[in-house]
């Protein structure tokens, strides 16, 4: 089989766009780094080692250093490339997820959470590889990191059979992981490609909660949890757990509590006193 060498710079990474026209095809070969494949547009069918798989926009694939892969495009076909030598990656990143994750070149069924998250990430290499500076190479190596976070992650999710079951688990994950971020219904909308009234339905209908409550009341079993096993300030796990000021903190804590973060503080700590 053909080896087909891929020159990177001296970061070891490099991110670049693959087009391919009605037909094209890309004959078996392999490369001695891995590959990250992500379809921006097109239809085809990409071969691993000897299976083919149908491809089409969001659709992902990594290829391992010396497996054989092919492409065949039946509509204009765009890829963005991540090409990356595993020297690339830090110990903890090849034992934990490369050689853990990662054995064979798969590809990866994205959900629309990781899809829009991926694509973030792609968007930010692409911005580090054209405007360098001395920090660019550093941020390609912390974003692939990132990225390889994301696809065992998306990898580990579990499985649903019912359309709507699958999308409300989808909602509640993605805001189990990122809570402290500043979501809204649009937000968890647009990375489903619906409407934020159907975001609503969808998780209602599952866990009886709209997903911008779920995601309240796990903002404040957080707070709960480092009120009682920790010294942090207030103002610390208000940022921590994602509020931007304390009046919409507490105003929150007290709804879900029915009393403030500083008496729940003083409260179990005296409970754990008297059980001493």
């Amino acid at each position: 089989m053909v080896l087909k060498r891929i020159d990177l710079p001296v970061s070891g990474i490099h991110l670049y766009e693959s087009k391919h026209q009605d037909g094209d095809v890309v004959y078996e070969h392999h490369h001695g780094i891995h590959q990250f494949l992500f379809a921006l547009e097109g239809e085809g069918t990409i071969t691993l080692d000897g299976t083919r798989h149908d491809c089409c926009q969001d659709c992902a694939a990594l290829i391992v250093p010396y497996s054989n892969h092919a492409v065949v495009s039946d509509s204009r076909l765009t890829l963005l490339v991540l090409a990356f030598e595993e020297t690339g990656t830090d110990s903890f990143a090849r034992t934990h997820l490369l050689h853990t994750w990662f054995k064979a070149s798969a590809m990866l069924q994205l959900n629309p959470f990781a899809a829009a998250e991926v694509r973030q990430l792609l968007r930010k290499m692409l911005f580090e590889q054209t405007h360098e500076d001395a920090f660019g190479p550093w941020a390609l190596h912390i974003y692939l990191h990132e990225l390889l976070l994301v696809l065992a992650r998306s990898s580990q999710s579990s499985i649903v059979t019912d359309s709507n079951s699958l999308r409300a688990d989808r909602i509640r994950s993605y805001i189990d992981r990122h809570y402290y971020e500043p979501l809204t219904a649009s937000d968890l909308a647009a990375r489903l490609g619906v409407g934020s009234r159907q975001v609503n339905n969808i998780f209602k209908e599952q866990y009886r909660m709209t997903p911008i409550q779920y995601m309240t009341e796990v903002r404040i079993k957080r707070a709960q949890k480092l009120l009682e096993e920790t010294d942090k300030d207030i103002v610390s796990i208000c940022f921590e757990v994602g509020y931007e000021t304390l009046p919409t903190f507490y105003r929150s804590f007290k709804n879900i509590v029915n009393m403030s973060p500083n008496r729940f503080r003083q409260q179990s700590r005296n409970e754990k006193e008297l059980g001493r």
